[in-house]
């Protein structure tokens, strides 16, 4: 399957180096490997490898190189000077692909600035939209069990797909989260990820779950911002014009990997529309410089809606996410009603399509399926 960023990161070559970021395991090397494959003359460079990084220490690769990719150079000692180095001094025509599995932002300390010579590119897993794309059938019951990471999903059972998954929490506890940070308690930190599987949809209260793992909120805070970091859950905070207020609020929690959910079908679908959502907001940030944002909406009152999709600052529209069409959500009405916001039902089994009080209520996998990527 052609990924659907892989033209736009071929035509940013042309004018600047690309870092492509995004979970480990969503098909980064295989892009990059793809991409390299439309130039005659390409050379690939791991860090984790020994002799690629002895190469990449030297700079000793071809100068008539075409395209030269690096995988896991954020291990390496001042890694933006390198970088900028390279890149400043590169031959005219030579283009320079970058991929890691951790966030950018995580390494923002460390080395010269690279502002002004890279595109940046965030790979997510698969969507319904990115399946459309590729002419490929909108399974969303599988993306909703086995979640949207290549491997799983294009897995010849579900018990290929469980395997993969066991292995790949296993991989990221192990090496991802230690290369960031030295964690006292693998255990601690593995207990705070099974209880965010569990309160997927729900704000998260960091005191609460220090009380439950034994540990300080500060401390849970910090797991957090690790899983963050890494690619494991993303976090969506409440809206408020004041930004700094909606940061003292209790955020909620969703895991890149619709498969990591553990509840009940109305969790894992929002799990699925908040990803969704999130990677076409990413799209249009990266590829279309909008500066846009996922957040929810809640007053003190307890009026919850699920997502916000915030323009600069302004509120573009509210989602709700629905397993099946009861009735419109009460919040939803009343966010739309006093704020004019543009408000949008999500259904996942929807007999029909209808507007209700200036309210879309939307088949979700159609909606999801159109999304900008």
């Amino acid at each position: 399957m052609i990924r659907a960023q892989r033209q736009v990161i071929i035509k940013d070559l042309e004018k600047k180096m690309v870092l492509l970021m995004g979970p480990r395991q969503s098909g980064k090397t295989w892009l990059a490997k793809e991409i390299a494959s439309s130039f005659q003359k390409s050379s690939y460079f791991n860090y984790d490898n020994f002799k690629d990084k002895a190469i990449i220490e030297k700079q000793a690769w071809l100068p008539d190189t075409e395209i030269l990719i690096f995988d896991e150079l954020h291990k390496m000692p001042n890694w933006k000077n390198f970088l900028k180095g390279v890149f400043d001094k590169k031959p005219n025509g030579q283009k320079i692909l970058v991929t890691g599995s951790a966030s950018l932002e995580i390494y923002d300390h460390m080395g010269d600035s690279l502002a002004g010579r890279y595109f940046r590119h965030r790979l997510l897993p698969i969507s319904l939209s990115e399946l459309r794309q590729a002419s490929e059938d909108l399974q969303i019951n599988k993306l909703l069990e086995r979640g949207g990471f290549p491997e799983p999903y294009f897995a010849e059972s579900d018990l290929e797909a469980a395997r993969w998954r066991m292995q790949y929490i296993g991989s990221l506890l192990s090496s991802d989260i230690l290369e960031i940070e030295v964690i006292h308690s693998l255990k601690n930190m593995k207990l705070v990820l099974e209880l965010l599987r569990n309160r997927v949809g729900s704000p998260v209260s960091y005191l609460s779950i220090a009380e439950d793992v034994g540990i300080s909120p500060t401390t849970v805070k910090k797991y957090i911002q690790i899983l963050e970091a890494v690619y494991v859950i993303f976090v969506v905070t409440p809206y408020a014009r004041d930004i700094a207020r909606s940061l003292k609020k209790e955020p909620k929690i969703y895991f890149f990997d619709n498969g990591l959910v553990n509840g009940d079908a109305g969790a894992k679908f929002e799990n699925l529309v908040a990803i969704s959502l999130l990677k076409s907001l990413y799209a249009r940030n990266d590829e279309l410089a909008e500066d846009v944002r996922l957040h929810y909406l809640r007053t003190k009152e307890g009026y919850e809606v699920d997502f916000a999709i915030v323009n600069g600052n302004k509120v573009e529209s509210i989602i709700e996410a629905k397993v099946r069409d009861d009735s419109i959500s009460k919040p939803l009405k009343y966010f739309h009603k006093k704020y004019s916001y543009q408000a949008i039902q999500l259904v996942q089994f929807l007999p029909n399509e209808y507007r209700d009080d200036g309210i879309l209520v939307l088949d979700a996998k159609s909606y999801l399926a159109e999304l900008h990527i």
